[in-house]
């Protein structure tokens, strides 16, 4: 398999996709697999990532990439349609510091998008090469960077995966931030994947299913980048934060290298809890840019000087005095105050940790089927027919018979069975006089599970911008590439729309196709 032998569930390499022919592979990533390639048409190099979320699917021995299963397979086909949005969306940034993708195609049951590949080496590998650059560096490395996430937060997305590993530097010095796999969009109603992400460079708020998450937990994972790179060690990951927090000794360590600005800052992008950072990536920057700007040189006398750091809030600006020492001191020990401030702030840190404990996302049971009554129907009349009455003596008087006549009749409750062993609801009487209850034929069950019928109604009204309960062609054009290109196919009454029942008839029969293709286990 040449190169990709130590890739599992990698091409082969000579595989021709479209006019790419893959050469290599360049890494994997918790959502797809990334190939160096080389255009036929441009005559150049280029770098095809493939949707292959390795909890979700498996590469089938044709090469196609199927669903480990068919409890994944509507879990896998909503996390395509999102691969493809998210590669249209990066398709529409021109930024220098960020990935340029050119083209995204589907083949092999899957998606592939093309970007730009780019000669050099990523951030972790130029920190293993050279550790603890100087300040000057880190400032020509990280504000670029800092350019380009807030332009994606600006068109509503988050990165969500920030590590030295995807920040690329190019041969001429300048960075890159890379895949964007675990990228989502930042409005409410979105459903994400299984998480994806990082011990250490993941905020707190990143482990938790409902966790708010926004453009302060890239922050989050960009304040890691600069704690790696000032302490040349990985930072600690947020959950053993809440018990034992490390980020503040590490930054310590490295006073007298780096200026107490520049590890403040640090740490603000680092708090535990998301309130307390910068809510906007314009907030941290204009801080850094500043404390970096006035760095302090290495080589400084023996003195102790204050410096303020002027950290821009959400709302206002927050100023914070810092002392910066170069030359050793004896130890603060503070005063009983401070010594209070302490215990109280590992008092709510133990109830932080323990709320968050148990508050953690538990098994649910299966729900239980839920019997909707239906409400008793208004009074009928019923014709009642009389018996007929047993033959009399020729020699006696005829007694007339009785005139059919109508009474009212009161339904009975729906839940109450009509007969004994009999389960089914009650029916309407008919009106014909036949006052029994009218047999019933039993629903079909759905072969779609009750959690995918919500998702496909999800998905249709998401779709649905007007409200009217039918999409349209250019309703569902760009969202569900698929059904837009066999509308004919999906709308089966031709009245140039697809109705709700019509969309899941389409949903099942892509269930049953795919089930059908499995192989059996």
């Amino acid at each position: 398999m040449g190169d990709s032998t130590e890739y599992r569930n990698a091409l082969e390499m000579g595989t021709t996709l479209s006019e790419y022919q893959l050469k290599s592979v360049l890494g994997v990533g918790g959502f797809g697999m990334t190939y160096l390639a080389w255009d036929a048409n441009l005559e150049k190099h280029v770098a095809i990532k493939e949707y292959l979320p390795g909890d979700l699917a498996l590469r089938a021995l044709d090469g196609s990439v199927v669903p480990v299963s068919t409890d994944h397979q509507y879990d896998y086909q909503w996390g395509l349609e999102r691969f493809i949005i998210e590669a249209r969306t990066l398709a529409r940034f021109s930024h220098p510091h960020i990935v340029r993708v050119n083209r995204y195609f589907e083949a092999n049951g899957t998606g592939y998008m093309v970007m730009d590949y780019e000669e050099g080496e990523s951030l972790s590998q130029l920190l293993k090469r050279a550790p603890l650059p100087p300040e000057t560096e880190l400032r020509r490395i990280l504000l670029p960077l800092l350019d380009g996430l807030a332009a994606v937060h600006a068109a509503q997305f988050l990165h969500r995966d920030i590590k030295p590993s995807n920040i690329f530097m190019r041969a001429n010095g300048t960075p890159v931030l890379l895949d964007f796999g675990a990228a989502r969009a930042t409005g409410g109603g979105t459903r994400s994947l299984t998480a994806v992400l990082t011990p250490g460079y993941a905020p707190l708020e990143q482990y938790a299913t409902d966790g708010k998450q926004g453009p302060w937990s890239d922050i989050y994972a960009m304040g890691g980048v600069l704690y790696r790179a000032v302490t040349d060690r990985n930072p600690p990951d947020a959950v053993s934060r809440l018990q034992n927090d490390a980020v503040k000794a590490g930054l310590a360590a490295a006073q007298g290298r780096y200026s107490a600005p520049l590890l403040r800052a640090i740490e603000w992008a680092m708090m535990v809890k998301p309130e307390l950072r910068p809510q906007r990536v314009q907030d941290w920057k204009a801080a850094v840019d500043a404390q970096l700007a006035g760095a302090m040189p290495q080589a400084a006398p023996a003195s102790a000087a204050t410096v303020t750091v002027h950290a821009a809030a959400t709302a206002a600006a927050v100023t914070r005095p810092a002392t910066v020492r170069t030359a050793p001191v004896p130890p603060d020990h503070g005063s009983a105050w401070r010594r209070i401030g302490w215990m109280m702030a590992w008092m709510i840190a133990i109830v932080v940790a323990v709320g968050w404990y148990k508050r953690r996302p538990q098994p649910q049971p299966e729900p239980v089927p839920v019997v909707r009554e239906k409400p008793l129907r208004p009074p009928v009349k019923v014709k009642v027919v009389p018996a007929p009455l047993p033959q009399q003596p020729l020699s006696g008087p005829a007694t007339p018979a009785p005139a059919a006549d109508f009474v009212v009749v009161q339904p009975q409750d729906a839940s109450r069975p009509t007969a004994p062993g009999d389960a089914r609801p009650w029916r309407e009487f008919a009106s014909t006089g036949d006052s029994r209850e009218r047999p019933s034929r039993p629903d079909t069950a759905s072969p779609i599970p009750e959690r995918a019928r919500e998702r496909v109604t999800e998905e249709f009204r998401g779709a649905d911008r007007d409200g009217d309960g039918y999409l349209t062609p250019s309703e569902v054009e760009g969202r569900f590439p698929g059904v837009a290109r066999d509308f004919g196919k999906v709308d089966s009454n031709g009245d140039r729309r697809i109705s709700l029942q019509e969309f899941t008839d389409l949903r099942r029969q892509q269930f049953e196709a795919r089930k059908s293709a499995m192989p059996a286990r």
